[in-house]
């Protein structure tokens, strides 16, 4: 059994499926009042956090150059010194969203091969291995793309398509 490889798949899937949202979403829904947070926050902190978690420790920095300092909260910051919420007074654009899709696929690809899923998380607050924390990390990127895909099915009746497998890099 290749886990590298079905993890690899299970992140392109969930990836394709978050890249459908952000296309699908209707302009005048990207950045509308009256959400606890904007559609493009919601897929920016999914995506962001799917990209931290994929590293080898807490210690390391999300590498996409466009990253802001405190916009993957959707709350107040979750470890000390719990800072409230930031201000996310300048929304990113739906290209930029494509584009961190794009550096997320690039992660998935660069990281997962390396792993080794036996060891542990690398993040304290999470106590288990590293194929439990990316189990971890899928789930909750799936869960913030059945927020958006059921918002924009609400509030648009747009549908999205359920992407069962991605495609995983060819192996040697």
């Amino acid at each position: 059994m290749d886990v590298s490889r079905s993890v690899t798949s299970q992140f392109h899937a969930v990836l394709s499926m978050m890249e459908q949202t952000v296309r699908l979403c209707p302009a005048e829904m990207w950045d509308a009042p009256g959400l606890a947070n904007p559609f493009w926050r919601v897929a920016y902190h999914a995506l962001y956090v799917a990209i931290q978690y994929l590293q080898p420790t807490e210690h390391e920095p999300v590498r996409w150059q466009r990253a802001r300092e405190g916009y993957q909260f959707l709350a107040p910051s979750p470890a000390p010194p719990y800072t409230p919420q930031p201000q996310a007074d300048r929304p990113y654009s739906r290209n930029d969203m494509l584009d961190l899709i794009d550096f997320s696929r690039a992660e998935v690809d660069r990281t997962v091969p390396t792993i080794d899923f036996s060891a542990s998380s690398g993040f304290h607050w999470l106590p288990f291995d590293k194929l439990e924390l990316q189990l971890y990390n899928i789930r909750h990127l799936q869960h913030h793309v059945g927020d958006l895909s059921t918002l924009l099915q609400t509030q648009a009746g747009l549908e999205t398509d359920w992407v069962k497998i991605g495609s995983a890099p060819a192996t040697d």
